[in-house]
């Protein structure tokens, strides 16, 4: 029924949903000389820099695998999250003076910001499949290529779409009641970037630690997009439903709060 009631209103109030988004493009880009450039040269300027650091200081090598592919597929992903739930944050918050006025479903302002975040991921894999294609040796069995399994992609990030979109409906809500999250958010995020294995391989860790990381949702999501890219493999039935329900579930709960709560936002205003 939530669900239903919620998709109802998408269809309903999809105009408005269009422009918050080109909204936050606008404001994002204002008075930018690149614009919109910039989702295509920042991920390659922190690949670049973090590949150097890695690669060459932190000797990061990992034997039969493009390591530049490896950093850039974690990369994207979790660049994606950390700008969604960022954004969410203040999803609420920063809208107080349009929702006091006339009434809108208010969780069409997550899924804004998480839609945003999203078309901004989109263009981050530009430079990722370029990279993709283009580095890499087929002796020392480097090399990318293109597979069939390319097309469960789009699956993969639906699933993270939906993760990211009950983080960030929870903490929509979380904000409107305790401002400090917006700076324990922050601190929060760091520390889930160095548990999330973006730039180092997980066999390096204990075993018990490699257990625990492989519950963290991020870890499913980046490795099965590696699988695909770097090894032209199908991740397995198990892992593809583990990626689905760990989307879905929290895609529900989130919802469940921030739908439990919205009735109290006008007198956090």
């Amino acid at each position: 029924m939530l669900i239903k009631n919620i998709y109802h209103n998408l269809v309903k109030y999809k105009f408005l949903l269009t422009e918050l988004v080109k909204r936050d493009f606008k404001i994002k880009y204002k008075r930018s000389v690149l614009g919109v450039l910039w989702s295509i040269l920042y991920p390659l300027l922190m690949m670049s820099v973090m590949a150097l650091i890695f690669s060459h200081m932190f000797k990061f090598n990992m034997e039969g695998v493009n390591f530049l592919v490896y950093l850039m597929t974690g990369l994207v992903i979790f660049n994606y999250f950390s700008e969604a739930t960022n954004n969410c944050l203040t999803a609420i918050t920063g809208n107080f003076s349009l929702i006091n006025k006339v009434y809108i479903p208010k969780y069409i302002f997550p899924l804004a910001k998480c839609l945003f975040a999203g078309i901004n991921f989109l263009f981050t894999l530009i430079p990722l499949f370029l990279i993709v294609f283009v580095t890499g040796n087929e002796i020392e069995g480097t090399k990318c290529y293109l597979n069939i399994y390319y097309l469960i992609i789009p699956f993969i990030f639906l699933c993270t779409l939906m993760f990211t979109l009950g983080v960030g409906y929870f903490l929509s809500t979380l904000t409107v009641f305790v401002r400090d999250v917006i700076y324990i958010w922050g601190i929060l995020l760091t520390i889930l970037n160095y548990f999330t294995p973006i730039f180092y391989p997980i066999v390096i860790l204990p075993s018990w630690l490699q257990a625990i990381i492989k519950f963290n949702p991020l870890y499913l999501y980046i490795n099965s997009m590696r699988e695909i890219i770097l090894f032209s493999q199908m991740p397995t039935i198990k892992t593809m439903i583990a990626v689905f329900l760990s989307g879905f579930i929290t895609m529900i709960i989130g919802m469940f709060i921030f739908k439990k709560k919205q009735d109290k936002f006008i007198y956090y205003a």
